[in-house]
């Protein structure tokens, strides 16, 4: 397999990470999204369809149900079976399961997800809040120093940056 845009180095499916935050890091409250904005969660949607997301089971309860048009890989040690979703024991299971899938990897939370991912993701997709909102989860620190823009998307009430990761792994 060669390496293409939605194939990384060493030709295994781009890990990118989707993620929703203020300025502060705030990505959830109690179990959701602070935060209503439907032109974001169009965005997520049009990048993630036909592709994997990856989650931890926090924020696949959040959702409800697996996205539709997605591989779903919800991470939980204790959960016994989730319908429509591959149920994974750790992150690297996960992970090798969507390098098996062959599709481009999007990492959707949580917090230790993400934390999980950074040092290996290859892209981040970052929409960045307007406004400060109150939250009880936040994303894990990073150095932006690590990445370079390589395309924003201004909207009223949040910017969407997409970052690539500056020195390959």
């Amino acid at each position: 397999m060669s390496a293409s845009p939605a194939h990384g180095p060493g030709g295994y499916p781009q890990i990118a990470i989707v993620v929703a935050m203020t300025g502060k890091g705030v990505i959830g409250l109690e179990g959701r999204l602070p935060w209503d904005i439907p032109a974001d969660r169009r965005l997520f949607r049009q990048l993630t369809e036909g592709n994997t997301v990856l989650m931890g089971h926090r924020t696949f309860a959040s959702l409800g149900k697996p996205l539709p048009c997605r591989q779903n890989i919800v991470l939980s040690r204790t959960l016994a079976a989730l319908p429509g979703a591959h149920l994974c024991r750790s992150f690297l299971e996960g992970l090798a399961l969507g390098w098996r899938l062959g599709r481009p990897i999007y990492v959707i939370g949580g917090t230790e997800v993400y934390r999980k991912a950074l040092p290996i993701a290859d892209t981040l997709h970052i929409s960045w809040i307007s406004d400060d909102h109150a939250g009880d989860c936040t994303f894990p620190e990073f150095s932006l120093t690590d990445w370079e823009v390589t395309g924003t998307i201004a909207h009223p009430d949040f910017r969407r940056v997409t970052y690539r990761r500056r020195r390959p792994l």
